[in-house]
């Protein structure tokens, strides 16, 4: 079997220990000949290094890891781009959250004013990467990783040539949630779901072939299980008949989530780069073996607070960490990265939740709008499944979400501040022009370097 080459983008990013773990284990049935890592931050991508090694060593696997100073040595005869950037780093999203929540909004990095500045700062420079791409590894599969994924992959799909594929590891967490929920084995459990990255539903349930959703809607306990926070009010979830991802919580509750924010006085973001901060200080001065397990201690407190500031008002500092092993996890961000690049290498078809052109598979919506949906994934690529009309619960939020990421995809290739208070105004969140206008000249202003570009 041929052994691949990966590259990661962004690979000094604090989740690039988790692909590499993945990919080490899944040694037997996804060869691995080597993994580059490139990054701005060269001293970052070198400590994940160590960290990768160290995995791959014990793992016994037998590829090596390089960090490679220009992207174009990186994707040196690549198979796979994995596209992970974070344009402004963590404190670039700390700032963004922060001046949101002062606006009377909650703060968050993929939804509202938040997810709208990460777009617009994240666009320009995976399309100049994406060229780069098209020059030195036109054949490899580009996976995006990169938040908001979903306007970040449409971007990538209508402006280049490369056979692109959107991932995302939240549909995955909400099936796992509704198994461990029914206590049935995931495997047991076929989900019905669709929507945009970030903005899903799970339709229905079936387990073991038996149609089990009106059992789990009716339970307000068991939908309670379904996530690891008090996102959703169960009579919510009884009304909509959906079951909905963990992110409509910045939509169904965002005044909740606001005050949450204001009482625990900080935002996720700013909670993670605190910890990343203290991450990156204990690194360079570990040997490879303590290094790991202080990486194995970041993850586990990152994991045990996730959604807990938002929903509780609590800090991340306040959880106690969880005592499983974060590598070992069922679902995340290395299960979905792998299950999806070793399907593009399987003749054997997968059904994976993916971001990719519609093509008919919503009813609802354009061919070329990027949507999330399951997909039938081998060597030849996905097939979206089609999965007909919205319902008209959520039909008119999917619709209204889809033309604000339109519109901020047309102010990123052009560079107009009006089509992003625009793109800001329709987004559901904002609804308001002097509010989006406001929003989008202090983005601009706090963040010259990477938003400079837009111009009114």
């Amino acid at each position: 079997m041929q052994a691949h080459r990966v590259t990661i983008i962004g690979g000094g990013g604090v989740r690039t220990p988790l692909l590499i773990h993945g990919l080490a284990q899944a040694k037997e049935a996804l060869p691995i000949h080597d993994v580059s890592l490139f990054d701005r931050d060269q001293d970052r991508a070198e400590a994940i290094a160590r960290l990768g090694r160290e995995i791959v060593h014990r793992l016994g696997a037998e590829f090596e890891i390089h960090v490679r100073k220009s992207l174009e040595a990186a994707l040196g005869g690549a198979d796979f781009v994995v596209n992970c950037i974070r344009v402004g780093g963590m404190e670039g999203r700390a700032r963004d959250e922060r001046l949101v929540i002062e606006r009377g909004l909650a703060g968050q990095e993929t939804t509202g004013p938040g997810g709208a500045a990460m777009a617009l700062r994240t666009i320009p420079v995976t399309l100049a990467h994406a060229r780069k791409v098209e020059q030195v590894a036109p054949q490899a599969w580009f996976i995006n990783f990169t938040n908001p994924a979903g306007v970040i992959t449409q971007a990538l799909t209508q402006n280049t040539n490369l056979r692109t594929i959107g991932i995302c590891d939240t549909p995955a967490e909400l099936f796992f949630g509704i198994a461990r929920a029914l206590g049935e084995p995931p495997a047991d459990c076929q989900f019905d779901y669709a929507g945009l990255n970030h903005l899903g539903w799970v339709r229905s349930v079936r387990l073991r072939g038996a149609d089990v959703t009106t059992r789990i809607l009716d339970d307000p306990e068991l939908l309670r299980r379904c996530y690891p926070a008090g996102l959703f009010d169960p009579e919510l979830i009884r009304t909509l008949r959906l079951i909905p991802t963990e992110y409509l919580f910045f939509y169904y509750s965002q005044r909740r989530a606001h005050e949450n924010q204001l009482r625990a006085g900080a935002s996720r973001g700013e909670e993670l780069a605190k910890l990343n901060r203290e991450l990156f200080r204990q690194l360079p001065y570990q040997t490879p073996a303590q290094a790991l397990d202080t990486y194995r201690a970041y993850l586990a407190q990152r994991n045990a607070s996730y959604l807990k500031l938002e929903t509780e008002g609590g800090s991340a500092f306040d959880f106690a960490s969880d005592p499983g092993d974060p590598f070992n996890a069922a679902t995340g961000y290395h299960r979905i990265a792998v299950d999806v690049i070793t399907g593009l290498v399987s003749d054997q078809p997968r059904e994976i939740v993916l971001n990719v052109p519609n093509r008919g598979a919503i009813d609802d919506l354009k061919a070329e709008d990027v949507v999330e949906v399951p997909c039938d994934l081998d060597r030849s690529g996905p097939r979206p499944r089609p999965t007909g009309g919205l319902p008209e619960a959520v039909r008119g939020l999917v619709q209204s979400v889809k033309e604000y990421e339109r519109t901020l995809l047309r102010a990123a290739l052009s560079g107009s501040a009006a089509l992003a208070q625009m793109a800001m105004m329709q987004c559901p969140i904002v609804g308001d022009w002097e509010l989006a206008g406001g929003l989008t000249q202090a983005l601009i202003a706090q963040d010259p370097v990477n938003l400079g570009y837009l111009r009114f």
